[in-house]
């Protein structure tokens, strides 16, 4: 029991520091550097924030827990690529939903034991995850981490 104590912690700790990264560098980034795109033809940095928050507010349901905060955004920012022609919200309001979804999360997280992050989520059926028991809640929470920290090494290059 106390190595998966560790090992929550462990997660919990890595997702902190990338969420609070991200958020820094989000914070510091004009929005005339989000408007740019993080490399020719590549996504801007307000389409990465709108996806990240997307794919971070997707773990409410993946989870259990409730419903997407917004759950509009998946239609703009995950099942769509940016310059798709579809309208988003400005760099402002993208920066309020990212505080407001990763406050609620860190609260959320709090409230879930050792055995909850090893449970099953979601989008895996019963009959899976007794067969691969490693496709829990924590597994979700170290891709969703490794995600943000790979789109955050591309965002990092707006800050130039």
């Amino acid at each position: 029991m106390e190595q998966q104590d560790r090992s929550v912690q462990l997660v919990l700790n890595s997702w902190k520091v990338q969420v609070k990264r991200a958020g820094s560098l989000f914070e510091k980034l004009t929005n005339e550097q989000l408007a740019k795109e993080v490399s020719q033809g590549r996504n801007t940095g307000i389409y990465l924030l709108g996806h990240l928050i997307a794919s971070n507010d997707s773990l409410f349901p993946i989870f259990g827990a409730h419903d997407n905060l917004y759950p509009g955004m998946d239609e703009v920012f995950v099942k769509a690529p940016d310059k798709s022609g579809q309208e988003m919200a400005d760099a402002g309001e993208l920066r309020r939903r990212w505080k407001e979804v990763h406050e609620k999360l860190e609260v959320y997280f709090q409230t879930l034991s050792d055995e909850d992050w090893f449970s099953r989520h979601r989008v895996v059926s019963e009959e899976d995850f007794l067969k691969e028991p490693h496709r829990n809640k924590l597994n979700v929470l170290i891709s969703r981490t490794t995600h943000m920290a790979y789109h955050l090494g591309q965002v990092a290059l707006l800050n130039q």
